[in-house]
């Protein structure tokens, strides 16, 4: 089999072939079997990870899914994120009749059928997300977060030519190139470093016929990574938050209840509406955001009442005791689990599904709360220099 989306490579006397792909394609998935079927590979590299290999096999993975430990360890932003990627990607799917991912699923099938090892070609996506996590900052992560909200809401349709033209590449790499020019953190970690992750997995491979079943948008560079080599433990490191970042998170807390206790020695009064304005501002702002998320009127209280104090602690957040309190009243049953692969498709359906509501609840609790510090810090700053050149 031959084509635009086929590239074949000799390496040291193997044989090592790339197919390029899109996600959410009906044809490529029948030029993924044809391929396979005709080359009969030793082996065959698939862009999956293992986590998410369990994700495409097993389609009760979300029955496991640990609401309450996901908030104990901050990581609702990064499930909501996951949750809206693949809600955009599964939207486009159901235009064209095919499951997402179902080439990487007929890449598997077709291994099986033809006797091929299989390798799971791709980094960990929770490293991944760690890693582009990392280097992001906080409002980073909620501008990605609300970027990827809105294109939910977009309901354009593409053609099939279109699609055609992003296997082909000149789309895909038009839109990589412009995403790099706003964000090269994001570009670096989901592409770059994946692309000679796939490279090394798949130059490493056993057999000396290998078919990997890529998405076209990584074909380009791991042609070129092929000839590299790469550590893999390297790329699979998650660094530590900066200490720079824990000393900034302790120092302003400190710096904050050091301003209101020196405003108090000097103006009784002026103290009292310092810590006034801090509670108001911090928890209004928290409590709106749980009110825009929907969230159960106690779990708006809650965010009110924790926010003053978890903003003074870079160990607490409002969102995990607004989100906590939002599964105790409102608890997810079995069916919103086995529902949140619909419910992801559209934005109605976060707020209604009991598991997605709860993270919406933790995230949007969060972001008001940050916003309110930020407010309220500054109104205490502000009164401080009042008193001081009152």
């Amino acid at each position: 089999m031959s084509g635009q989306n086929v590239h074949r490579l000799e390496m040291g006397g193997r044989e090592i072939i790339l197919i390029g792909t899109a996600h959410i394609s009906k044809k490529s998935v029948d030029e993924v079997r044809e391929l396979i079927q005709e080359e009969k590979p030793d082996t065959v590299c698939v862009e999956l990870c293992q986590s998410r290999y369990q994700a495409v096999t097993d389609t009760d993975r979300w029955k496991n899914t640990n609401v309450v430990k996901i908030i104990k360890e901050g990581k609702s932003l990064l499930l909501l994120v996951n949750l809206a990627l693949s809600s955009y990607q599964k939207r486009l799917a159901r235009q064209f009749g095919v499951q997402p991912g179902q080439e990487m699923i007929q890449g598997i099938a077709s291994a099986n059928d033809v006797g091929a090892a299989l390798c799971l070609a791709d980094r960990d996506i929770q490293t991944t997300m760690l890693r582009l996590w990392r280097g992001m900052g906080l409002w980073g992560r909620i501008k990605l977060f609300f970027q990827i909200l809105i294109s939910m809401l977009a309901k354009e349709d593409i053609s099939e030519e279109e699609l055609e033209k992003m296997k082909g590449g000149d789309m895909l790499t038009s839109a990589l190139n412009e995403l790099s020019e706003h964000s090269p953190q994001f570009k670096a970690v989901l592409i770059d470093e994946r692309d000679k992750y796939l490279a090394q997995k798949i130059k490493t491979a056993p057999g000396n016929k290998v078919v990997a079943v890529l998405g076209a948008g990584h074909v380009p560079g791991i042609k070129e990574e092929l000839y590299n080599d790469h550590d893999l433990e390297q790329l699979s490191v998650v660094t530590p938050a900066s200490k720079i970042f824990k000393i900034i998170a302790w120092s302003l807390p400190i710096l904050i209840l050091g301003i209101i206790l020196s405003t108090f020695s000097l103006d009784r009064a002026a103290g009292i509406d310092q810590m006034v304005s801090w509670i108001l501002w911090n928890g209004s702002l928290s409590a709106l955001g749980t009110i825009i998320a929907l969230g159960h009127p106690l779990a708006v209280l809650t965010a009110f009442a924790a926010s003053p104090i978890s903003s003074l602690s870079p160990l607490l957040a409002a969102g995990w005791f607004a989100g906590l309190t939002q599964a105790l009243v409102s608890k997810p049953n079995v069916r919103d689990f086995e529902n949140i692969s619909e419910d992801i498709l559209t934005l109605k359906g976060f707020w209604r599904n009991k598991v997605i509501h709860i993270l919406l609840v933790v995230v949007l609790a969060n972001v008001g709360s940050s916003i309110g510090a930020l407010v309220g810090g500054a109104d205490v700053i502000r009164r401080f220099i009042n008193v001081i050149w009152g």
